[in-house]
């Protein structure tokens, strides 16, 4: 039997033997009595609280310092870079941004719309999503997609060119609009309907402006184009790839008239847009038994989609399944990323998506 003061001690206790008899609680961290056993725990339980909320608060503090280099890092990444990941046959969950409408969000079209190389293909991306793929982008995408056409629509207001080439993308917009409202319920025009509706008046605000665009002649005298020598005026109008924008040059002068009705340049341009195959197809002989360029490229025209052709393009790295513009830089590993890079046309970026 142990004597009073004894350490005695029972396997998984740390009750000892006092003078007070088993009242007291010998705490091995501090090496120090407690009164009795509810005091000890009450400590206990004390101290667990303090370590569970260190421990909560460390798990807290380092959550926020990651969600802070997280949203550090992605608005960098939105804002700054020009460049996205895709890889057709990925998951979004897998490999992040990889849909049409959040690609679309996230390349840098309301800065490209500004360079004159760029706006062409922006212009043609708007027309074909207008066309038939609106219905596939997010709400977000979207209002997106509004709202750069707007700045489109005023860029176009402000310098008066391209007048032609925005009222055929409204145009399509218009008219897919007027079969998707059409058919509410079976459409996937996120938002409400009478939202759209006020677009779609929008859309025919700005036809209207449009239309009413007055094309001042040059305050200043000098040099015109009638002026330059035959061959130089033949030399600009062989770089023309638009037979529309042919025909309207013959309007501005008799001179240019003839000049416009030239064999060779109209043969040029089909040649330059169709193959040999797709001229043969569509052969049409004039009254002096030669073939008559003018009308067949027309008549191609209807037949088949022309070449198109841009001053700067979206481009693929085929290594790193990178998608930026020209001339943007992106951590490319190969060993020479220029090989690696593919231009895309409109239809190109859209096909990217199609899965």
């Amino acid at each position: 039997m142990p004597f009073l003061g004894q350490d005695w001690r029972s396997p998984g206790q740390n009750w000892v033997k006092t003078a007070d008899g088993w009242k007291r609680f010998l705490d091995e961290k501090s090496g120090s009595f407690v009164s009795d056993l509810s005091s000890y725990c009450n400590k206990e339980v004390y101290n667990k609280e303090n370590l569970f909320n260190s421990l909560n608060y460390d798990v807290a503090a380092k959550k926020r310092k990651k969600d802070m280099l997280n949203s550090k890092t992605k608005t960098q990444y939105f804002h700054q870079e020009k460049w996205i990941y895709v890889h057709k046959g990925s998951t979004k969950e897998r490999h992040g941004y990889c849909t049409l409408g959040e690609a679309f969000n996230r390349l840098d079209f309301s800065t490209a719309i500004l360079d004159s190389r760029r706006f062409n293909y922006v212009v043609r991306l708007l027309e074909l999503i207008a066309k038939s793929q609106l219905t596939s982008l997010s709400g977000i995408a979207q209002k997106n997609f509004m709202n750069i056409l707007e700045k489109v629509v005023l860029k176009v207001l402000e310098d008066q060119q391209n007048i032609r080439l925005i009222r055929e993308l409204l145009q399509t917009l218009y008219t897919s609009l007027c079969t998707l409202v059409q058919r509410v319920g079976k459409s996937v025009l996120v938002g409400n309907i009478n939202m759209w509706v006020y677009r779609m008046e929008t859309i025919l605000h700005w036809q209207q402006q449009l239309n009413n665009i007055q094309i001042s002649r040059p305050a200043f005298k000098g040099l015109t184009f009638t002026d330059l020598p035959l061959c130089l005026q033949l030399n600009i109008m062989q770089r023309l790839s638009d037979g529309r924008d042919l025909v309207s040059l013959g309007q501005a002068a008799p001179d240019l008239h003839v000049l416009s009705e030239d064999r060779l340049l109209w043969k040029k341009l089909c040649q330059y847009h169709f193959s040999e195959r797709q001229i043969r197809k569509r052969l049409i002989l004039s009254d002096k038994g030669q073939l008559d360029w003018k009308k067949m490229y027309f008549k191609l025209v209807r037949c088949y989609p022309r070449k198109e052709q841009y001053g700067d393009t979206l481009q693929l790295c085929k290594h790193c399944h990178i998608l930026s513009w020209k001339g943007t830089d992106h951590p490319c590993t190969a060993n020479n990323p220029e090989s690696c890079s593919v231009s895309l046309s409109p239809q190109d970026f859209i096909n990217l998506f199609k899965f």
